[in-house]
C-alpha cells in the first residue's frame, strides 16, 4: 500500500526556493494526501482511481470578440476519485488561485462538449444540490471531499451516445468535472471569479 500525494505549488503560485542564504518563500506549497491506494489485484471495483486536472482552457465557452473567457483564468484544480468495492466513490476536489466558487459537479459529456450535471461535489454531495453564496472570495486548496453513491444515476444518450450508468461513463472518459464562480455583482462572465457557467474544467480519465 502506498499514499498518493499531489503537490499544488504550481497550482496555487510559483514556489520560491528557500535556502539558508535566501529569504523565506513568499508563496505556499500545498501537499495534499489523497488516498492510501491498496493493491488492486484482488479484482472487483476496489481502489480504481480516476482523476483530472482542471484549467480554464478546457471550458467550452463562446464569448463575443474581446470579451473575457475562462481561458483568461489562472485558476487550476485537481479532482481524484476512488471507486470502492461496494460501488461507492470517494473523492477529493482541489481548486486554487480561484475566487468566488459557488459550485462544482461531475457532468456527462465528451471532451469539447458541454453536458448535464449528474453529481454535485460542492457545496453539497449528491445527485441534487444548490449553489453556494456568490462573492465568497479566494479559494486555495481542498474545496471538498467525501463519498457518493452513483447507483441509479444515468448519463443520457443525448450527452454520451447511449444511456450509461454514471460510473461506466466516468470510466469511459465521457464525464468531466468543473468549478463554477460568481462574484455576485451585476453582469456575468466578466472575468476570473465570475464565470457561473464554469471557470475551470477537466475530463475524467484513469491513471491518477
Amino acid at each position: 500500500m502506498f499514499r498518493r500525494e499531489i503537490t499544488l505549488g504550481a497550482i496555487t503560485a510559483l514556489l520560491v526556493g528557500c535556502t539558508a542564504d535566501k529569504p523565506a518563500p513568499t508563496a505556499l506549497e500545498f501537499r495534499v494526501p489523497l488516498f492510501a491506494v491498496a493493491d488492486n489485484h484482488a479484482g472487483g471495483n476496489g481502489d480504481i482511481n480516476l482523476g483530472t486536472h482542471m484549467t480554464g482552457a478546457e471550458e467550452v465557452f463562446v464569448a463575443a470578440p474581446g470579451a473575457p473567457t475562462p481561458a483568461d483564468s489562472k485558476a487550476q484544480g485537481e479532482a481524484i476519485f476512488r471507486v470502492n468495492a461496494d460501488g461507492t466513490v470517494d473523492f477529493r476536489l482541489i481548486a486554487s488561485n480561484i475566487d468566488n466558487v459557488i459550485m462544482s459537479h461531475i457532468h456527462c459529456g465528451p471532451k469539447g462538449a458541454n453536458g448535464p450535471i449528474r453529481m454535485w461535489l460542492y457545496p453539497v454531495v449528491g445527485p441534487v444540490g444548490a449553489p453556494g453564496p456568490s462573492g465568497a472570495g479566494p479559494q486555495n486548496g481542498v474545496l471538498a471531499s467525501g463519498t457518493f453513491n452513483p447507483t441509479g444515476v444515468i448519463c443520457p444518450a443525448s450527452a454520451v451516445g447511449s444511456n450509461r450508468p454514471l460510473l461506466d461513463a466516468m470510466r469511459a472518459g465521457l464525464t468531466y468535472v468543473n468549478v463554477h464562480t460568481n462574484d455576485g455583482e451585476d453582469g456575468v462572465n466578466t472575468g476570473p471569479g465570475d464565470f457561473p457557467g464554469g471557470e475551470i474544467r477537466g475530463q475524467l480519465d484513469h491513471g491518477r
